[in-house]
């Protein structure tokens, strides 16, 4: 507990004012997922039900997309619930969104496997991208099948 404040205490002041928000607004969107529809959470999104390649951005919006992603990835480890991908999705998304950064979260799915032994069933998981980096999500993304895109702030038609 003492690491985790004094690695809290070394962050410069902006990222502690987004880590503390990332964190509550991970609670809130926990709840938000437990007792709201998915169509209502991501009403605001232009939904595609292809791959579609990433608007692209300035590396100081690309640097900020990548910090808030961490932050939010730090925070997600930092809560007493739940705080996985999806929820870590939402948030990140939210938080692009409100510093006017355009990006993209995929929905993914892949079988799972015990073993050498046939599937036994589904595995879903959330990223995030912005430009052409993963900000949130990253680790293993690679070997799930993208069944949406959700997008915001760009300026291709919907």
């Amino acid at each position: 507990m003492l690491t985790r404040l004094k690695q809290f205490a070394a962050l410069p002041a902006p990222d502690q004012g987004t880590f503390i928000l990332a964190w509550l607004l991970l609670g809130w969107m926990r709840v938000a997922i437990l007792t709201v529809s998915f169509r209502k959470l991501a009403a605001s999104l232009a939904l595609h039900q292809d791959v579609v390649a990433a608007a692209p951005l300035c590396p100081a919006q690309c640097q900020r997309a990548v910090r808030i992603g961490w932050l939010v990835a730090s925070a997600a480890r930092c809560t007493p619930w739940q705080s996985r991908c999806l929820t870590q999705v939402l948030v990140v998304q939210r938080l692009l969104a409100r510093c006017a950064i355009p990006g993209q979260f995929y929905l993914g799915v892949a079988r799972e496997n015990a073993g050498g032994a046939p599937p036994a069933g589904l595995s879903a998981h959330a990223w995030v991208q912005c430009g052409n980096v993963i900000v949130n999500g990253g680790a293993g993304h690679e070997r799930f099948r993208v069944l949406s895109t959700y997008r915001w702030l760009s300026s291709d038609p919907a």
